[in-house]
């Protein structure tokens, strides 16, 4: 089956030409065009904030307009990430989209379903001539991938709804009262490199991990790359095997556990069959630890001898290693309060080596601001030990669970009625915009809901096609049930 078999449901139609504009983060404009014209075409009121929001209003169907205003809302971008092999350009090329059986699957990418479903199940209820509803407002926010950018910017005061349905969950059937807030942390360590003469050159490569969203997929336990080629490297260490790095790199985003990791290092070359041999055998070690939920982990080592080379000296070399070594990634604590819910966790996302210093960064969330900050602090006092520079960089609130929530209660009691089955309540790991626009928004009452999506952030990303259809029917039921 081809994409273009569903395209009779208007809803894969949007989400369709949603996939044909290039939205990775920082480059949205071209789905800030596409939607303020479907607006006008439409006849919708379609509007743009200062910051580069879209906000579009459609009227209360005929009998429905003394009802409150609902929004509906998600966000304009996505992750974009590609297989090794991939000439994809996401500046400009289109997200090939097929359909594997129940699914809509990426042709070598992420597929972007987070978040272009809750843009195309939006357009496609505003554009149902069978939908009853009061007034509606669909808020589409830019930069969400990478910091909430859109969500902190937002102009409040464009906005006349006080209760607000995002559609940027991935699980059908929970409803999401609270999400977790989250706070980035830098590392950077200044390098002193020198000219190596006549060593050989190793190349090590980890590929083949799962990866995932850092706040869906962190309860996994997924091996972190960059975690992984640390602890190999130390594995040097420990067999007094001197190594001076000439590159490292892991990571893509803050957001995305590591699933890949590439370093070159130099040693002396009669220690370098011992070294191969010593590498060989930790990257066994973690694939044998890891063998069910990473059954594709793979360590690529190549060398090449009487190498010339500009290489980081051995002290800075040692203390990149042991920093990112003792460095904590994966969950922290879980939730007595929520049951099933991570509480602290962190991401060890990106690491990179240039030409004057080493940097890595990490995302740590939280439901409790101050087990974030205590998580936080243990993260800095590990990097300047070392002789790291830290700061704490992009941060956003945790949106508090409360399930005495008059929309959380209403929408409950409509998925019961409407599918027989028992809604779970809950709060999510992952950071949501409802924190931020609820923070600015004095008044408003939110849920986050969605079809089934899995592997988010990945090459593997796919959509229920099904899920995706219920959803759009329970929203649909849901908007003519609302005061």
């Amino acid at each position: 089956m081809k994409a273009s078999e569903i395209s009779n449901n208007k809803t894969f139609e949007y989400f369709l030409e949603i996939s044909s504009i290039p939205r990775e983060s920082g480059n949205e404009e071209g789905m800030r065009q596409y939607l303020l014209s479907w607006a006008k075409k439409c006849g919708f009121e379609g509007l743009r904030d200062k910051a580069g929001n879209i906000i579009i209003r459609k009227p209360a169907t005929k009998g429905y307009e003394n009802r409150k205003s609902t929004a509906l809302q998600g966000h304009m971008d996505m992750v974009c990430v590609k297989r090794e092999d991939s000439n994809h350009d996401f500046l400009k090329d289109p997200i090939k989209v097929v359909v594997d059986g129940d699914f809509l699957r990426a042709e070598d990418t992420s597929l972007g379903g987070d978040n272009g479903i809750a843009i195309a199940l939006t357009m496609a209820l505003f554009t149902d001539k069978s939908a009853e509803h009061g007034p509606l407002e669909a808020i589409f926010t830019f930069g969400e991938e990478t910091g909430l950018y859109g969500a902190f910017a937002l102009d409040e005061s464009l906005i006349n709804s006080r209760r607000m349905i995002n559609l940027d969950s991935e699980e059908e059937g929970v409803i999401y009262i609270g999400c977790a807030g989250g706070v980035d942390v830098k590392g950077t360590l200044s390098v002193k490199r020198e000219e190596i003469q006549d060593e050989t050159k190793i190349e090590m490569k980890i590929t083949g991990l799962k990866g995932g969203h850092s706040g869906g997929e962190i309860h996994l336990q997924r091996v972190n790359a960059i975690s992984a080629a640390s602890r190999m490297m130390d594995a040097l260490n420990r067999n007094n095997i001197e190594y001076r790095l000439v590159s490292f790199s892991g990571g893509s985003r803050r957001n995305v556990i590591p699933s890949s990791c590439s370093c070159e290092f130099l040693v002396k070359n009669e220690e370098a069959e011992k070294a191969l041999y010593v590498l060989g055998a930790e990257s066994e070690s973690i694939r044998k630890e890891n063998s069910y939920e990473e059954p594709d982990f793979k360590t690529r080592l190549s060398s090449q001898e009487g190498v010339t080379a500009i290489a980081v000296c051995k002290e800075d070399s040692e203390k990149i290693i042991k920093a990112l070594l003792i460095a904590p990634h994966g969950v922290y604590t879980n939730s007595y309060a929520v049951k099933g819910v991570v509480e602290t966790s962190d991401n060890l996302a990106i690491a990179r080596l240039k030409e004057e210093a080493f940097s890595v960064e990490f995302s740590v969330r939280s439901l409790v601001d101050s087990a974030m900050k205590m998580l936080g602090r243990k993260i800095v006092i590990a990097l300047e030990l070392f002789g790291f520079r830290t700061a704490y960089e992009e941060s956003y609130p945790a949106w508090t669970p409360d399930p005495s929530s008059s929309l959380a209660i209403f929408c409950a009691k409509a998925w019961e009625e409407s599918t027989g089955k028992k809604a779970v309540l809950t709060s999510i790991h992952a950071g949501l915009e409802c924190g931020v626009i609820n923070s600015k928004i004095k008044g408003m009452d939110s849920v986050s809901i969605g079809p089934n999506l899995f592997d988010v952030h990945t090459v593997n990303e796919h959509l229920s096609i099904s899920s995706t259809e219920r959803m759009y029917g329970f929203v649909k039921t849901l908007l003519s049930l609302l005061d």
